[in-house]
Parts: structure tokens; sequence; C-alpha cells
């Protein structure tokens, strides 16, 4: 993931590893995004998850929460 610019709002995302156990699993499209949390729209609800404590697997692509804290806007400066 490192020196990628990646886009994660519109994508389908599944929470593979957590810290909390109960959002492992979690599948849906992402719809908004800030420097530290993911929103994922999934069973008509939306859930914001915390990014440092979860593993994501994006469209086949595994990536870890750490490594995208931060803003969209910084993640393209890089």
């Amino acid at each position: 993931m490192k020196g990628k610019q990646i886009v994660l709002i519109g994508k389908k995302i599944t929470i593979t590893e957590s810290n909390n156990k109960s959002l492992e699993g979690i599948r849906g499209v992402v719809v908004d995004e800030t420097k530290n949390t993911i929103s994922i729209e999934c069973d008509g609800k939306t859930r914001k998850v915390v990014k440092e404590q979860c593993i994501f697997d994006v469209e086949g692509e595994t990536i870890d929460g750490a490594e995208i804290a931060k803003s969209p806007e910084e993640r393209v400066k890089q």
C-alpha cells in the first residue's frame, strides 16, 4: 500500500480483522472517509469504523487501516 494513491469512497469493502471482533465480516460500500474513520453503508445502515483498528479487503486488495490513517487529501500529496 505504501506509495500508492487509493480512493476508497464508492469501493466495496470488507473488514477482515479488527480489535473489535464484532466488526469483523462487515461488508458494504464506503460512503465517507475522514482522517481516522471510514463510513460503510451496509444493510441499509451506515457504520463508522476506526481505520487504525481494522484490516480491510477493498475489492480484492488487503489494506491495513493503520497505513491509511490520514485524510484522503494527505494520501494524495505523498
